[in-house]
């Protein structure tokens, strides 16, 4: 039987309570730890806290540059000045030395690779003195991604909190979750942290001293509401009784 305009509108708002109830229950069973750590490509497994200390549970981890192909890098020896040489990163990873040959750089920060050439040369040179200094690297970044205006890769500078780069991304659209913003941080090679931050939440209380600041290689992401997943299902007529951002 065809359903009357009237009885559409009463299912779908009866969608709407089922798409934020349901996000909602998940994640207050997931909350009784804060963030958890979680191999980069387990995503599903990621636990959730949009409590209002948004900054718990997330490691502020010490960070250091790494090593990226097309890298170009200057190697100054002390004593034996003739080893001198500058050399750039190749698309596999390894650097090309005069007289030793291939040596893994990528993934190294700079001490690692010190040491890791300083080894390569101990077999020709007698305690070789080196500095190993960056000329052209890839610069630090943040990605933001979803449901804002200009999302993209952004230089990272410091002091950039969690709502500064929403804004430079050009700020949430009109199908953003604002309190369900996903920030993705990477704790090693092997894992990396995830946590949903109410930002309507704590723009709404006015205490910005519980926005993150974000470090290199942070992506955050903002998801839809549950307007936008299921507008396009809405008649044409009654669209605009669920245009109130409050509702989500």
């Amino acid at each position: 039987m065809k359903l009357s305009i009237t009885s559409r509108i009463l299912l779908l708002m009866t969608w709407i309570v089922l798409f934020s109830a349901v996000p909602a229950a998940a994640q207050n069973a997931l909350t009784a730890s804060g963030a958890r750590t979680v191999p980069p490509n387990s995503l599903s497994n990621t636990s959730t806290e949009p409590s209002g200390d948004v900054g718990a549970g997330l490691h502020k981890r010490e960070w250091r540059y790494r090593i990226h192909a097309s890298d170009l890098l200057e190697l100054n020896f002390l004593l034996t000045p003739e080893y001198n040489q500058t050399v750039t990163v190749q698309p596999d990873g390894y650097v090309t030395l005069r007289d030793v040959g291939d040596l893994r750089a990528a993934g190294s920060t700079l001490l690692e690779l010190t040491e890791s050439v300083k080894a390569a040369y101990s077999k020709i040179l007698h305690d070789p003195v080196l500095t190993i200094d960056p000329k052209d690297f890839e610069k630090p970044y943040f990605v933001v991604g979803g449901q804002v205006g200009k999302p993209g890769k952004f230089a990272w500078r410091s002091d950039v909190t969690l709502t500064q780069a929403i804004a430079l991304a050009g700020g949430f659209t009109e199908a953003s979750k604002h309190s369900q913003v996903l920030l993705f941080r990477r704790v090693s090679n092997e894992w990396s942290e995830a946590k949903i931050i109410n930002v309507k939440k704590m723009l709404n209380s006015r205490n910005l001293q519980e926005d993150p600041e974000l470090q290199p290689g942070d992506m955050l992401f903002v998801p839809k509401n549950a307007l936008s997943k299921i507008k396009p299902f809405l008649p044409n007529t009654s669209a605009g009784i669920y245009s109130s951002p409050a509702m989500f």
